[in-house]
């Protein structure tokens, strides 16, 4: 207090108890991709990170869902697995590529990501659906995040849209902001090429990713494969509106049902129906005079479409492929919802492992527990992570490693998390000591500060050890970390030391029989 200069009562309080440290958030995730719009009232959200909490608040400031468009091609590559058969030739469906296709991911992701807890979470527009994938766009949106402090997750689902030198060039982007720049922060990487198995004749998609990705920050990041089989896009977000080219659909609807492409005036009523509703597929309904409204033009969509399923497998079999393609999703924007979920309900130190997945019908490659010994163990160290269905307990995630597996410091995810959280949050705490003076005082403030958090970390299960002294120790002081030259250079130095817990994934039980006794 300041000198006393007149006769008087003066009162001086004085805290009791130190400042408290603040939990940070620990499961932000930040998407990064193509959205329909990017306005907030007319002000401009393109490449600038913006929170959101729900898919609600999505649609209005994002927009919505593109509009996905397949070519039914011959299909001409032994290799390829066929979508469907006409009249003895095998088909297949085709996304086109370019910004022609509306195979945009972002959407899909997140609605995958809130099926599977997600909360809140940014999102960096990096340009519409009229405009092709850039590669420099995506890298200006991983920096644009270099402003953000809150995402602790950084998530590009549409990097496999890439070609595979350029999905990998992505990703190690990704690997530098989150390692190098951020250092609180983790990335969550897809597999290019996870929906097919490891014997593909065109390459093993996980030795690919493994020898091309390098070997910076690898602690920093997690990567899961295979892709999903899920059930985000249903039976009335598609129709034949998604077959861009109509006029081969129509030819094989008739071969499909024994149509001729011109139907006689005097055939059976059923038969002109059939030939009037595969004609209407390619009708301009804006063209239709007297001009019908908007609600109009739906509903005559929408019973062509009904039409059309009720009558013909080939059309519903058509459907289902275009389905099918649609819900094969790379994991990464579910694993952010299971990391979100598992924070919320056991803690960031909780292995978000052996938990099922909301939304997936299967993985896209069955993996056996032989095939995954090679997956979390190899002599580079690049530990991936399975997913895997058992029978009678769904789709599981079934590991919990990073990238550095053959770190002891930064094998496991939750580890890895755990530190960024612990550290982010004693960081922003010990902001408000910048400018007090490097003194006793001062040490036991920060001491106690720090000791009351990590106490509460360990009671709720965080650290390791039966007592507090075991779990975690703060030391600080002259002599202890710092010296008097240290001291006067203004350096107030804190070694903070914890127990992390570590998941038990190998547990032996051993059993010993007792032999006879007279």
């Amino acid at each position: 207090m300041g000198a006393m200069k007149t006769p008087g009562v003066y009162i001086v309080e004085k805290n009791a108890f130190p400042n408290s440290v603040v939990e940070v958030a620990t499961a932000v995730p930040a998407f990064i991709g193509h959205t329909q719009i990017a306005d907030n009232r007319n002000k401009p959200l393109s490449m600038k990170p913006w929170r959101i909490s729900s898919m609600a608040e999505y649609h209005q400031y994002f927009g919505y869902a593109p509009f996905p468009r397949f070519n039914i091609a011959e299909m001409t590559d032994a290799s390829a697995i066929a979508a469907f058969r006409v009249a003895g030739k095998d088909y297949v469906l085709q996304m086109p590529e370019g910004k022609d296709s509306g195979g945009y991911m972002l959407y899909r992701a997140l609605r995958h990501f809130f099926q599977n807890g997600g909360g809140p979470c940014y999102i960096v527009s990096v340009g519409d659906y009229t405009q092709d994938l850039d590669l420099d766009k995506f890298k200006a949106g991983i920096d644009e995040l270099l402003k953000e402090q809150e995402p602790t997750m950084v998530v590009i689902p549409e990097a496999v849209r890439f070609k595979q030198a350029d999905c990998i060039d992505l990703q190690q982007s990704m690997l530098a902001h989150c390692g190098d720049k951020m250092r609180n922060r983790v990335a969550i990487l897809d597999i290019w090429g996870g929906d097919k198995p490891r014997t593909d004749p065109n390459g093993d998609p996980v030795a690919q990713f493994r020898n091309a990705l390098g070997i910076n920050f690898l602690d920093f990041a997690s990567a899961y494969y295979p892709w999903l089989n899920t059930t985000v896009i249903g039976d009335k977000d598609i129709s034949y509106e998604n077959i861009a080219n109509p006029d081969i659909l129509q030819q094989l609807l008739r071969s499909d049902l024994g149509l001729p492409d011109t139907v006689p005036d005097d055939a059976p009523p059923k038969t002109r129906e059939l030939a009037g509703a595969i004609s209407d597929i390619s009708k301009d309904w804006t063209a239709v005079t007297p001009p019908l409204s908007a609600e109009a033009i739906l509903a005559n969509k929408a019973l062509l479409n009904k039409t059309l399923t009720s009558v013909s497998s080939l059309f519903n079999t058509v459907l289902d492929e275009v389905k099918h393609q649609l819900n094969l999703m790379p994991p990464s924007a579910a694993m952010a919802g299971i990391y979100t979920m598992v924070d919320n309900t056991r803690g960031v130190w909780k292995a978000p492992a052996n938990v099922s997945l909301a939304g997936v019908i299967s993985p896209s490659v069955s993996i056996s527990s032989v095939d995954q010994e090679e997956l979390n163990v190899t002599t580079q160290g690049k530990s991936i992570n399975a997913i895997r269905s058992f029978i009678g307990e769904g789709v599981l995630v079934w590991g919990a490693r990073t990238l550095d597996g053959n770190s002891l410091d930064w094998r496991y995810i939750n580890v890895r998390r755990t530190m960024i959280m612990l550290e982010e949050s004693c960081r922003l705490a010990a902001k408000a000591l910048v400018f007090e003076p490097n003194v006793a005082n001062t040490w036991v403030t920060i001491r106690s500060m720090i000791q009351n958090f990590l106490t509460s970390i360990w009671k709720r299960g965080g650290l390791a050890g039966a007592t507090p002294d075991d779990a975690f120790s703060v030391h600080v002081g002259l002599g202890e970390t710092m010296t008097p030259d240290d001291i006067l250079e203004g350096i107030l130095r804190v070694t903070v030391l914890v127990a992390m817990v570590r998941p038990a994934e190998f547990i032996e039980i051993t059993f010993q029989q007792q032999m006879q006794k007279s």
